[in-house]
This record gives C-alpha cells, structure tokens and sequence, in this order.
C-alpha cells in the first residue's frame, strides 16, 4: 500500500506548504489520507501539526513520511473520526480506554466525550459492551451463585452450626468463581546435540512465546504482558491463536498459569535436525512445543 519514496511527500509549493495526499507513518503503520482530512477538527493536533507548524519542523522516517510516535492500529479509529466526525468500532470492541487515551493525546475533545464509561441507573457503569470485555461464568457458577443465595435465607444453625461457617465458606466461594477454559502455549526453539547421546543439549533463546485460547481469559492471566498487537480488534468472546507474550521465559508464562488456576493437562513437541555443523558432530534441531493448560 505505501508509495514509492517520497512520493506522499511531493515537494510543496511556498503557497500551500503541505501536499493534498500526504503519507503518515503511526507507529510503524502506513496511512495515506488527504491534508484536508487531517485538519478538519481545528485545535487538534494533527490541525496543529499541519497548519500551524513548518513542513521541515516535523518528524519523518526514513522514505519521508511524515512520522507520529503512536499506536498504530488504533490510529484509524482517531483518521475515520477526522472524516466526518463520526465514531464506529467493531463489536465488543476491547480498546476502549485505550482509544480514548489516544483521543486525548490528539486533542479531540468530543471524541474523548463519545469514548467516556457512561453511568447506569445503578450507579455503575453502563451496559456499553465496549467498556469491557464481558465474561463467561464456567457452567457451576449460575449453581454456586444460587447455591449462595439459598443458604444465606437459611438460619445459621441450619446452614452449618454455630456461627453459620458454611453459609460464610458457600458465600467466599462464590466471590471467586473462575471461568473454565483451555490456553495452549506454543513457541519454536532450536538446540545443538552432540553426536554423544550423553552430552547436554545447548538450548538457544525462545524467540517468541504464542497464545491460544479465549481472547478474555488470555487477558485475565497475562495481563500487560500480552502483546495483541497482530490481532488488536479480537472480541473476548472469541478465541485467538495470534497473541503473543512480551517476555520470552517459558517458566514465568507457567507461573502465571499456576497463579490464575491452570494445570497442565497435555503437550506435545515435533523436532527436525536442520543441519549439521561441519567441523564438529553437532547437530542443530528446530523443535516447535505445545503445552495444553486447563482450569475447572
């Protein structure tokens, strides 16, 4: 999709000093639109970027687009707004907060206004499905919920003697019922082994960890050290097979599995010899794993 070199970039004129196609890079993300798109909000700062400032005062990469040190793929949500004003995500879109701190940082007020957590009748956040991402209760939770509700109407010797301790541990469970589910960890890796079956093998760096499974659950385990970057639109509902961990240690990936509730329930490894050294009897392997986590 991108030009040839410079060619978003045309030499200005002293009357107009901005082209009419001009070429961005966001973050590493190409755009092509035109200039009186990008100033059509006056007091933002793409209005400010690109009539207030001179053309040769503003970043560019290395084939002269003009550059801006941001997140890339939520970009096109802030250039469909600068179209007409108008806002439209995907559903159950998951960057909602996200979005409007880019809103901010462009200085689009009203947009930052439509990307807002409205308030319900309830006093809490609305019914917005973009707010957050929903969550899907494992199949015993609608049973321990009532369950719960049951014994509290119970009397405290009924639901378990003096003090009522079962009617408290039913009530503490419930707080804390987890959605069921798989994650499968994936990674490629490759390792030297010598001709003697005896000798270690030299394990190399894992040059990436990959996660599959339920968009929600991957985030409710990794947290900020998911990166969504190849698969940023994916409603939590759905499963994925695109994310990818910020680290590269397979040990802190387990922890984390462990922590949230997560054993291991299968794996499986398939390794090739990819060639041989020749000066020595090595051998280096490629290998790609797959470790199957489960949680009830």
């Amino acid at each position: 999709m991108a030009l040839a070199d410079n060619a978003g970039c045309a030499k200005p004129s002293e009357d107009f000093p901005f082209p009419e196609i001009i070429e961005l890079n966001v973050g590493g993300q190409v755009y092509i639109t035109r200039h009186p798109t990008l100033v059509s909000v006056p007091g933002s700062l793409l209005w400010e970027m690109f009539t207030q400032k001179n053309v040769r005062s503003l970043a560019r990469d290395s084939k002269g687009r003009f550059f801006v040190d941001r997140d890339g793929f939520l970009f096109r949500y802030i250039l469909d707004y600068m179209r007409d004003q108008q806002l439209v995500l995907p559903d159950h879109f998951p960057e909602r907060s996200r979005l409007q701190r880019e809103a901010e940082y462009f200085m689009l007020p009203e947009l930052v206004k439509m990307l807002a957590p409205k308030l319900s009748k309830q006093n809490s956040l609305g019914d917005d499905p973009c707010q957050s991402d929903p969550e899907e209760l494992s199949p015993n939770a609608d049973a321990a919920r009532n369950l719960t509700s049951a014994t509290a109407t119970l009397p405290s010797a009924v639901a378990g003697g003096p003090g009522g301790a079962v009617t408290a541990g039913v009530g503490a469970a419930s707080t804390d019922v987890r959605r069921a589910g798989f994650i499968t960890i994936g990674y490629r890796g490759s390792y030297t082994l010598g001709r003697d079956s005896q000798t270690d093998a030299k394990f190399r760096r894992v040059a990436r960890i990959m996660v599959c499974g339920k968009t929600s659950l991957a985030k409710e385990v990794f947290g900020d050290t998911l990166n969504e970057s190849r698969d940023p639109d994916r409603p939590p509902e759905r499963y994925t097979s695109r994310y990818y961990l910020k680290f590269t240690f397979l040990e802190q990936a387990f922890d984390k599995l462990a922590d949230a509730g997560f054993h291991m329930v299968a794996c499986n490894s398939t390794g090739t010899c990819a060639f041989a050294h020749d000066q020595t009897d090595d051998r280096i392997w490629t290998s790609y794993t797959e470790y199957v986590f489960y949680r009830e």
